[in-house]
């Protein structure tokens, strides 16, 4: 049961009475009403990627753990309609190789994809790399099969892309971390596949330069602007250092840089060219001082793999108090520059690992312990430093969990922020759905 009792920080541990691993729909209906009938807390748990403790028991050992693992049919994959229905237990990598096998693409990507599963996904509103053109899966997702803490099997799987019959029943399960129900299928939509990918490594010289270089990629590339990724110099320089086989792209001695990619569904060739436009214009523009186009897929690969490693590569360097935050795009910039001098006055000598989907808005801004500083001193400051990066996001408008989700970590600071009449309606429905209160307790409210 060990691996299902913690999650990938270790920042949470809980006890459980049983791990339980259903194959069907039918065995988790009847689990369910179990528990309602018997008051049994169930904490429903997919791939166990999330970050925020949501998938995690309580130190209680009373609730039982429900893996969603076995339920990992793939049940109807149409490329006619671009829709795919999959278990809750598909592994997203899986997925995304089942869309390709049909010349399809399903869109979502992030660095967990080997181990992530459908349910979780959608349980968590994951977002990735690719929200920009896509959408996170709130947006990817056309209908749901829902068990509900009743034992009732809530069918709203539906592939049809307008449907007005009453409420959006779908919707309010998705991001809502397994307190109201368990996600046992979705009926999720496909992309073409494009026919030209063209990554480029950029470096820039301020966050200000990145957003005027983001507004040029747009208005060169469109819809084709797949990702645009914002990465500091400090978890660029982490990742160099602790990940085998990576290499710096560029030496253009700037503090910030840009791993921006454009899908063409034409050609190679008209991707390359929407790229080699946009940063010409760039450079002239000022807002650039240096690039490198991948020359090929595995080049491109190679710069992917470098963002991905950013997350695990501050691990070497001690204790990260991560944030996961999103803001107005025009609003990035004074963040950055406020949160500089924030952490400076809250932790000094402590580094700043910035990286993030700007191109969405969404920033992975966490603070990594001065280097040789005792770690249990800087772990101490935790609440008192993320309560101030927090303060400062909802000042400016913006979201203290863009794609994490709340779980058990941000339980607190949604409860200081949020407006006291949304509070009120989550309770409702929580209390409607879910009246013994047995769904995944201590999360999110």
């Amino acid at each position: 049961m060990a691996a299902s009792l913690r999650e990938p920080r270790n920042l949470h541990h809980g006890r459980a009475a049983l791990v339980l691993r259903p194959g069907n729909v039918d065995e988790v209906c009847r689990i369910l009403a179990l528990a309602t009938a018997t008051g049994t807390p169930v904490v429903p748990q997919g791939g166990n990627t999330g970050l925020v403790g949501g998938q995690v028991p309580d130190a209680s050992g009373r609730a039982l753990v429900l893996s969603l693992s076995r339920l990992d049919r793939i049940r109807a994959l149409d490329p006619a309609s671009d829709t795919v229905i999959a278990e809750a237990g598909v592994i997203l990598q899986r997925l995304r190789e089942a869309a390709e096998a049909v010349d399809r693409l399903f869109p979502l990507s992030l660095a967990s994809q080997g181990s992530a599963q459908v349910g979780g996904l959608l349980s968590t509103n994951a977002g990735g790399t690719a929200v920009l053109a896509h959408g996170s899966m709130r947006a990817l997702c056309l209908g749901l099969e829902v068990v509900l803490p009743t034992g009732e099997r809530l069918d709203d799987l539906r592939t049809l892309r307008k449907d007005n019959t009453g409420y959006d029943l779908s919707q309010l399960f998705i991001g809502a971390e397994g307190t109201l129900g368990v996600i046992t299928a979705a009926a999720l939509t496909l992309a073409p596949r494009p026919r030209g990918v063209q990554v480029a490594w950029v470096a820039v010289p301020s966050p200000e330069a990145a957003l005027a270089l983001f507004a040029l990629a747009r208005r060169h590339a469109g819809q084709a602007l797949t990702a645009f990724e914002l990465v500091g110099e400090t978890v660029l320089a982490f990742a160099l250092a602790h990940v085998p086989g990576t290499t710096r792209p560029l030496d253009a001695g700037m503090p910030w840089s840009v791993l921006l990619e454009v899908s063409s569904p034409r050609s190679q060739e008209d991707a390359g060219g929407i790229v080699e436009a946009l940063l010409a214009d760039g450079l002239q523009a000022g807002v650039l001082a240096d690039a490198v186009l991948a020359s090929s897929l595995a080049q491109s690969a190679v710069f992917w793999r470098l963002r991905e490693s950013l997350s695990h590569a501050q691990r070497p360097e001690g204790v990260s108090i991560k944030h996961d935050i999103a803001l107005p795009l025009a609003r990035i910039p004074e963040f950055i520059a406020r949160g500089e001098r924030l952490v400076a006055s809250l932790a000094p000598g402590a580094r700043i690992a910035c990286f993030g989907h700007v191109g969405d808005g969404n920033l992975h801004y966490n603070v990594s312990q001065p280097a040789g500083a005792a770690p249990e001193a800087f772990h101490a400051l935790r609440e008192t430093l993320s309560a101030a990066v927090h303060a400062v996001v909802l000042e400016m408008e913006g979201s203290i969990a863009a794609e994490h989700g709340i779980g058990q970590l941000k339980r607190a600071a949604l409860a200081a922020s949020a407006p006291p009449v949304a509070l009120d309606v989550m309770r409702r429905l929580k209390a409607a759905l879910d009246p013994a209160a047995i769904m995944n307790p201590g999360k999110v409210l």
